[in-house]
């Protein structure tokens, strides 16, 4: 395939770095399993945009160009520059610029998408966590810019709400104790904890909040390839629905939880 057919994605630094420690050199459509250190709910996303386009007749190749990409992407993304992002959006954040981009069926279903409460291990208020109650003398952190965490985050009784667009920054003001906790999704480490750089945050035990929205990919209209990619995508992602390989991918990797010991505090 020539050089020119290949199509530039932007992924976030730290999903591609462990993207590539998941994958190593394996052929993207052989992934079934999905248990790893390495893996979280953006990789596996990656992976399964990769898997749906391919099998919905999408043969173009893809390249990588990592940075702080979060939010520069949906400008990309409405402009042109940008064929998809492999990390989903929450159908809310979709529907907010649907005259610019096509947005994919499903591929965590309402209902499916329980966070976590992570919080420092030494910040001991926090980890006492057991009812909704518990919450009024704890402060939060999270972003107007994901429409659905943050009405999820302004529906709970604290104290008090920060806002921080930098997913990086919020994660660091938790692991310093200036703010109590963040929503995360669960992670696939046996303790479920998470780890980046000198950042380590564990969720409180059996306690989850539900986010009460889908997350779906979002494909550029204004691409020259936007159109293509849609029809693909949405057929792959019924074949891998119809296998049950969409919803095996995430529990392998620890977001959608099945354990009848978590309380979900916001019902």
């Amino acid at each position: 395939m020539a050089k020119g057919d290949n199509i530039l994605i932007y992924i976030r630094d730290d999903v591609y770095i462990d993207y590539q420690k998941f994958v190593v050199d394996k052929n993207v459509m052989s992934i079934e399993s999905f248990a790893s250190k390495h893996i979280r709910r953006d990789v596996v996303d990656m992976i399964i945009a990769q898997q749906a386009l391919i099998l919905g007749g999408f043969s173009h190749q893809f390249h990588y160009a990592t940075g702080k990409v979060n939010f520069r992407n949906t400008k990309m993304l409405q402009n042109g520059e940008l064929l998809i992002s492999f990390d989903t959006y929450w159908l809310a954040d979709a529907k907010a610029i649907e005259d610019k981009v096509y947005i994919s069926d499903a591929v965590i279903r309402n209902g499916e998408y329980i966070a976590g409460m992570y919080t420092s291990i030494n910040n001991h208020k926090a980890l006492a966590v057991k009812s909704i109650n518990d919450l009024k003398d704890l402060t939060a952190v999270s972003t107007p810019l994901w429409r659905t965490d943050w009405q999820t985050i302004q529906s709970l009784p604290l104290k008090k709400v920060t806002r921080e667009d930098s997913w990086l920054s919020m994660a660091r003001m938790v692991n310093l104790q200036w703010i109590d906790f963040l929503l995360m999704p669960f992670n696939s480490t046996p303790d479920q904890s998470f780890t980046i750089d000198k950042i380590h945050l564990v969720p409180v035990k059996n306690i989850g909040v539900l986010l009460k929205d889908s997350r779906n990919f979002v494909i550029s209209k204004k691409h020259p390839k936007g159109e293509e990619a849609f029809i693909a995508i949405n057929k792959g992602l019924k074949i891998l629905r119809q296998r049950g390989a969409i919803r095996k991918a995430y529990i392998d990797a620890g977001f959608i939880i099945e354990n009848d010991n978590l309380t979900i505090i916001n019902p």
